[in-house]
């Protein structure tokens, strides 16, 4: 099979070339943003002309929460008009286009696991942004659309939460952490395996979740980074939402179902818990600060 990676240089894209060079009968061909821009409706086409992809999966995406509050425009760009371009090029060639879409989507005023068909409405410019990228994949794409919504992402490359509270760990007694929003972390090497699962599955399109198994705070999640650590998760003070105003909202609660995801037949994702283990024995040093 020959795929197509967007976004390439990212936590989801660079695990994805990993897996996928492992394989086989696996043909890639990865585009970072400076080798494909996604907005780009000429050089979407030349790219998927030239190359002929089975599978197209998208990685690429604004992912600047705060920013995209008052650059909303750009990230529309790239998580929405970039989606659509993709889907209209694999409705035209029969290819597959696997869709990573967020936890944003949902207001966050849930208390159990959102299914995939739970009313969505997005509170923050990013999520209207994904969502919109969503609805252009499913519209245009209905028959070879796979938008698969994830959330807490993290990974070895790129910038993320894990590293920044191993770089606080490492200069501070104590880390406050708001303790009000649950969710689900998810491990970025282990969602590029079930994402590729999913690309080479006989599975009709639609909408999947796919996230780390169980759920905590994000209080929580830093405590066990803290274990990870080999620190003190007592040095990880609770603190509210409300204590570290932020340009966009956050979830309170985020959840995903997977119901669906496991029900099609496809691998379970590791317990958060369990990945953030897997995650430091795979490679520690990425995590820490220089």
């Amino acid at each position: 099979m020959r795929w197509l990676i967007t976004g390439a240089k990212g936590q989801v894209g660079t695990d994805l070339q990993r897996v996928l060079r492992a394989l086989d009968d696996a043909e890639v061909l990865a585009c970072a943003s400076a080798d494909l821009d996604i907005t780009d409706r000429a050089a979407i086409a030349a790219t998927v002309a030239g190359f002929e992809p089975d599978v197209i999966v998208n990685a690429a995406a604004y992912t600047a929460v705060d920013a995209a509050e008052t650059d909303e425009d750009r990230a529309y760009a790239v998580n929405a008009t970039g989606p659509a371009l993709l889907a209209a090029e694999v409705a035209r060639t029969g290819a597959r286009l696997v869709h990573v879409s967020t936890d944003y989507v949902f207001d966050g005023t849930g208390s159990e696991p959102y299914p995939v068909d739970a009313p969505t409405c997005p509170k923050s410019a990013y999520g209207r942004t994904k969502l919109a990228g969503e609805q252009a994949v499913r519209e245009l794409a209905p028959e070879h659309g796979y938008v698969v919504r994830t959330s807490w992402v993290y990974g070895a490359a790129g910038a993320n939460f894990v590293k920044t509270m191993c770089r606080l760990e490492a200069g501070h007694d104590t880390v406050s952490v708001v303790a009000d929003q649950t969710g689900s972390p998810t491990w970025s090497a282990d969602l590029a395996g079930r994402l590729v699962d999913l690309g080479r599955a006989d599975l009709p399109a639609g909408i999947y979740h796919c996230r780390g198994g169980g759920s905590t705070t994000w209080h929580g999640f830093t405590q066990a980074i803290f274990a990870e650590l080999g620190a003190d998760p007592a040095r990880v003070l609770p603190t509210t939402t409300d204590a570290f105003p932020r340009p966009a909202p956050r979830p309170a609660y985020s959840v995903l179902s997977d119901a669906e995801w496991i029900a099609a037949g496809l691998p379970a994702m590791l317990d958060w818990r369990a990945a953030l283990a897997a995650a430091f024995a795979e490679d520690r040093a990425a995590y820490l600060p220089d």
